[in-house]
């Protein structure tokens, strides 16, 4: 990994992805991807899922031995955010500090560029 992915990890997620996957009946290998779809209700969504298998395009972001997929083409989309998990009254959540949104919804996951 080179020093100029745009893309970080906070402490509470990596500290939330280590505790999914230490959870899963097959933990080892496994990452979490985060991906930047068309759709939602502000034309692009945030998808969140574990994943085993990297592919060619991806890059690999690691912090405190937590593992993220992240494809080129969201990565762009990506640009100088921050993954976080949010534990508050209402939920719990993993969302995605995102500079590059001009608006997002209210649920977190949807947002627009300007």
């Amino acid at each position: 990994m080179s020093d100029t992915v745009p893309f970080s990890i906070s402490a509470s997620a990596a500290a939330r992805i280590n505790e999914i996957i230490a959870a899963q009946p097959e933990p080892e290998g496994l990452a979490l991807r985060v991906a930047v779809l068309a759709g939602g209700c502000n034309g692009f969504q945030y998808q969140f899922r574990l994943e085993r298998d990297q592919a060619a395009d991806d890059v690999v972001i690691e912090r405190d031995g937590a593992k993220v997929f992240v494809d080129t083409t969201s990565l762009d989309l990506l640009e100088n955010a921050e993954l976080e998990f949010v534990d508050k009254l209402m939920g719990a959540h993993f969302t995605v500090t995102n500079p590059n949104a001009a608006s997002s919804c209210g649920c977190g996951t949807s947002f627009s560029l300007a």
